[in-house]
């Protein structure tokens, strides 16, 4: 689960992460009026959405007067905002912050995710902030700095005041910074963040470390214990089909494709994704059904992936371990008799009950195509794509 910059900033203020004053803001009037209560004589106008990279596609503005605070606000309320996260079809813009200005003097970077090798938290931090991140570490790798926290000791004085020396923050400001970088690592772990990412984070003329920005994600498995973050959920920000699948419990990604993918088990599915893609053609979705798919989660989830008007056709692709084969192919029938479905539809299956549940296929009469194994499945539906 995602949420929006204020948001983030809101939860880091909790540790003790200093950040600019601002006012998260729906309208224009209220835009102004935010300003206004904040004073002084320069304000950033940023536009709130799930997405990297606004400023570079128009999303912030800083204004030198409540003029042009009110013409900023104007602009970027209701645009149709394109980053490099947000794809060619952009993000509208619903939520402003309006922030008081900062007297940058450094622009740094740091994050923390989940190192799956080490299992820790792995903090990491650049000198380089205000960047993409994987610029960064593509063309100058050697400038990214990395703690591997231990989970019993947390982010130890000594480790966050060596990054803090390491990214160049002056020595004056360094209890400051290891404060900031302390404060971000309790807010991760206590929240059970996935990404806590601020960039920048500045030095300002007068010393200050603050972080300017504020980006964080959170595992939706452990969202049932933080009642508080899943109320900042932003549904407008969502995929409507991501968010239809998950009442059905179904795990499900929309994707530029024209094949649609019902698979039992995450590493399947991107195996099945990845075998359609060697025969020439494109995925339109990952769907997870999981192991305890029933005939109403099957059936929701061919309508989810016949509502895209992209899907030319379907390909199913499952291993009958806990999930029994049966069940699969009384959901299928029943899916494709309720669908009316009109696009070629293609069923592998393999394990438990294999055999019966492909003689229910046989039986049902539907002009169901069934294939041996994935590479078999993948040709079968690529060519009856193709020919429709």
């Amino acid at each position: 689960m995602k949420i929006h910059e204020y948001q983030g900033k809101e939860i880091l203020r909790k540790f003790g992460v200093a950040t600019p004053r601002g006012v998260p803001c729906f309208s224009v009037d209220e835009a102004v009026k935010a300003a206004e209560n904040l004073g002084g004589k320069v304000w950033v106008v940023k536009a709130q959405i799930h997405a990297g990279g606004r400023g570079k596609g128009g999303g912030v503005k800083v204004a030198k007067s409540l003029d042009e605070v009110k013409g900023y606000a104007g602009q970027i309320l209701g645009m149709q905002l394109k980053t490099h996260q947000t794809g060619p079809e952009g993000q509208k813009v619903r939520r402003l912050l309006i922030e008081e200005g900062a007297d940058i003097k450094a622009e740094l970077y740091v994050g923390m995710v989940i190192d799956r090798v080490t299992q820790k938290v792995c903090l990491m931090a650049s000198s380089e902030g205000g960047m993409d991140i994987e610029e960064v570490a593509a063309k100058t790798p050697e400038k990214i700095h990395k703690v591997f926290v231990d989970p019993v000791a947390g982010l130890t004085d000594a480790e966050a005041g060596t990054v803090c020396r390491q990214i160049g923050i002056p020595e004056a400001s360094v209890v400051q910074g290891r404060a900031v970088l302390q404060g971000l690592y309790k807010a991760f772990w206590e929240t059970d963040a996935s990404l806590a990412e601020i960039n920048p984070l500045i030095v300002t003329g007068d010393g200050r470390v603050v972080a300017l920005d504020a980006k964080m994600n959170f595992d939706s498995n452990a969202l049932f214990r933080h009642e508080d973050i899943v109320a900042m959920r932003d549904l407008d920000e969502e995929d409507p089909a991501e968010i239809e699948a998950s009442k059905f419990d179904l795990s499900y990604i929309s994707l530029d494709g024209n094949i649609g993918c019902l698979v039992n088990g995450a590493g399947l599915a991107m195996a099945t994704m990845d075998t359609i893609k060697l025969f020439g053609a494109e995925p339109a979705n990952f769907l997870d059904v999981g192991g305890g798919a029933t005939t109403e989660k099957v059936t929701e989830a061919f309508k989810l992936m016949l509502a895209n008007p992209k899907v030319k056709g379907i390909l199913v692709n499952i291993f009958g371990g806990i999930m029994r084969c049966d069940t699969i192919a009384n959901g299928v029938v029943a899916a494709a008799r309720e669908t009316h479905l009109s696009v070629p539809l293609v069923v592998r299956m393999r394990g438990t009950n294999e055999d019966l549940g492909k003689q229910i296929l046989k039986e049902s009469g539907l002009p169901i195509i069934t294939a041996s194994d994935m590479a078999d499945a993948a040709q079968k539906i690529v060519t009856a794509v193709a020919g429709k």
